[in-house]
C-alpha cells in the first residue's frame, strides 16, 4: 500500500471530524479500507496493517473498526448467509450492492438504479421510509457458469 499525502490529510480530517483521537494505527486501518478495491475482513486488515506497523494488534483493529463504524466512516456487511465473517469497507464508495459467486467466491460490486427504484415504489405503496438498502445477490459468475458449477 502506497500512502499518499492527500489520503493521509483527508483521512486525518475524517477522524478528527468524527471526534476520534487521531493515532497512527487508526489512520492506518482507515487508509487500508479507503485504498482497497476488495472487501476486507478484520484479519486481512490486520495482516496488511502489520506490514506497516509491526506493533498493530488484532484487538486494536477490531476496536478501531467498531469506532469507525460508530462514526459512520466504515460499513460492515455479511456476504454469506452463515454470517461467519464480517467484511468492512469505507463509506465513501457510494451506494452499491454485492454479488457473490458461489463457485469461486469472488465478490462483485454492482451499481444500479433498480434497487433505488424498487425502494421508491415500496415507499409509495406501503408508506415506508428507506434510509439505505443492503442487497447481497448470489449466483455464478460467467466463468463458473460456463464450467457448469451451478
Amino acid at each position: 500500500m502506497v500512502v499518499s499525502m492527500k489520503t493521509t490529510t483527508e483521512t486525518h480530517e475524517r477522524l478528527k471530524a468524527g471526534g476520534l483521537r487521531v493515532t497512527s494505527q487508526r489512520l492506518l486501518v482507515l487508509q487500508i479500507l479507503e485504498e482497497s478495491r476488495e472487501h476486507l475482513d478484520a484479519k486481512t486488515i490486520y495482516v496488511r496493517g502489520r506490514e506497516h506497523d509491526p506493533d498493530l494488534s488484532l484487538a486494536t483493529v477490531y476496536r478501531t473498526l467498531a469506532k469507525l463504524k460508530e462514526m459512520g466512516l466504515v460499513e460492515m456487511c455479511y456476504l454469506a448467509r452463515d454470517r461467519r465473517r464480517a467484511y468492512y469497507e469505507a463509506t465513501d464508495k457510494g451506494e452499491h450492492y454485492h454479488f457473490t459467486c458461489l463457485g469461486c467466491g469472488r465478490i462483485t460490486e454492482i451499481r444500479t438504479s433498480c434497487i433505488e427504484q424498487a425502494c421508491r415504489e415500496m415507499a409509495e405503496k406501503l408508506g415506508l421510509v428507506f434510509t439505505r438498502a443492503n442487497v447481497c445477490l448470489k449466483g455464478y459468475c460467467p466463468a463458473c457458469a460456463a464450467r457448469g458449477e451451478d
